[in-house]
């Protein structure tokens, strides 16, 4: 395939991809693009091939992506994720070629290793169940930081871009929670992966699709249009079950080293709440005082970190492998009114290494409890329908009710009054970077933070006015 490669200059990669919206570090400045290696995926025309792409910054760092690249002739009149073309032909992102598609799981479907010169690609599939190579392929939504598509409405093939060295999150999470016994997941199919001198690393994975399904996050937003938004509460508590089981499931296995529970050290959980206060100095510092919406918490820092001195909990409970990035939109609800969960990968912006790291469980359900502040926000802000007083705060109860229910209790600390206290904190954290990210990217939703941290403000002086 290296007809491919010669045909794309470094600066014309270099404008493809930093115009993708799965290039994540558009903040960065880039010193070259280039490609490291190609696996050859179909050697006839539709030339197809698998590209690991270098991206190098100032100073000296670098990231690796996955880029398919196909080469047809430029008769063929190809229009989809053009890289560049010429008289002869048209270069352009693989990903867009639904033959592409097929000759991948056609490769998992027969369990092929391809080898080249600097490593092997493994093409795998569980069990000797083989995915059937699709005939129609269509994408699954919008581009984000992978690229999904869906084969034969059965399927999901989902492609990792940006790739950390050792096995993705979502992969060994799914091996892991089909193992034992966790069946609210869409079940893994086939996965292909690559080892060699550049990188050890997971390239995509296979699952089920889930047809007819709606994520959390519109279904949400529906029931608060609807005539019974109450009728959310019930759905909330059995989420909450289905969390609480889930990660009793990550802590089922203690001879497994990546998922056996570990207890909390004072020491991690002091360098939290440092970690913590400096985002909230930092953030508080720079805060604009003449901002309408942000009037609620205005000079308020010292308020904010005295808060988060107060969430002291004599113990954490335990840490677990967690999904890492848990809110409505990474939850389904199928036809059937069962609830799925999806990505498991974790955060993408983090590195691999922290996406696999063992924290507190109350991570997820702080992630989840901020995602209903959200999407009650949202309701207005999008649709110009309020949630009704005191939904919030009965959909948070039911989850917590159902999570509590379901939980291995030996994961969170003893008492309801300290898992509280360590869900303040948790969902603080998260608040304080919600604040930055609206204030950046979103101002007309910087709003939903603010409430947040006001609410937790409010909360805290609710307590010190209740007399001993």
């Amino acid at each position: 395939m290296t007809a491919i490669d010669t045909l794309i200059s470094e600066e014309t990669l270099a404008e493809f991809v930093l115009g993708q919206r799965w290039f994540g570090s558009k903040s960065r400045e880039v010193a070259g693009i280039s490609v490291l290696e190609s696996i050859p995926i179909l050697e006839e025309d539709p030339r197809l091939a698998l590209a690991i792409i270098e991206v190098r910054f100032h100073p000296g760092t670098h990231e690796l992506y996955q880029l398919p690249i196909g080469r047809r002739p430029s008769a063929s009149g190809w229009q989809h994720g053009i890289i560049c073309q010429d008289d002869e032909h048209i270069v352009y992102d693989a990903m867009t070629d639904p033959a592409f598609v097929r000759e991948v799981v056609r490769l998992m479907a027969s369990g092929t290793d391809v080898e080249t010169p600097a490593g092997v690609a493994e093409f795998r599939s569980p069990d000797g169940r083989p995915v059937p190579v699709p005939d129609d392929v269509r994408p699954l939504g919008a581009e984000q930081s992978n690229s999904s598509v869906v084969l034969d409405e059965k399927q999901v093939l989902k492609a990792f871009r940006r790739l950390g060295a050792g096995v993705n999150p979502e992969l060994e999470m799914l091996h892991f929670l089909s193992a034992h016994g966790f069946d609210h997941i869409a079940p893994l199919r086939a996965w292909y992966s690559h080892t060699g001198r550049l990188i050890d690393a997971t390239l995509g994975v296979v699952q089920d699709f889930v047809p007819g399904s709606t994520d959390g996050w519109d279904l949400v937003l529906d029931v608060l249009r609807s005539d019974d938004p109450h009728r959310f509460v019930a759905e909330a508590r059995t989420l909450g079950e289905i969390t609480g089981q889930m990660h009793t499931a990550l802590a089922s296995d203690s001879q497994d080293e990546a998922f056996a529970p570990a207890d909390t050290s004072t020491e991690a959980l002091g360098l939290l709440t440092a970690t913590v206060d400096e985002e909230i100095e930092r953030i508080f510092r720079d805060l604009p005082q003449d901002v309408g919406p942000l009037q609620p918490i205005a000079g308020r820092g010292q308020e904010v970190r005295e808060l988060l001195g107060a969430l002291t909990v004599g113990s954490a409970g335990r840490i677990i492998r967690h999904h890492g990035d848990y809110h409505l939109g990474q939850v389904l609800r199928g036809q059937d009114g069962g609830w799925v969960v999806l990505d498991f990968e974790g955060e993408p912006a983090r590195t691999l290494a922290e996406r696999r790291a063992k924290r507190s469980p109350l991570r997820d359900v702080a992630g989840m409890l901020r995602s209903f502040a959200y999407a009650a926000s949202a309701s207005r802000i999008l649709n110009g329908v309020p949630a009704p007083a005191g939904w919030e705060d009965a959909v948070r109860e039911a989850f917590l009710e159902g999570y509590l229910a379901e939980a291995d209790q030996t994961l969170l600390p003893p008492g309801r009054q300290n898992v509280d206290r360590l869900l303040n904190v948790f969902e603080l954290e998260k608040a304080v970077y919600e604040l930055r990210y609206e204030i950046d990217h979103r101002p007309d939703w910087v709003s939903i933070p603010v409430a947040g941290i006001a609410r937790m403000l409010e909360l805290d002086d609710d307590e010190e006015a209740t007399p001993a």
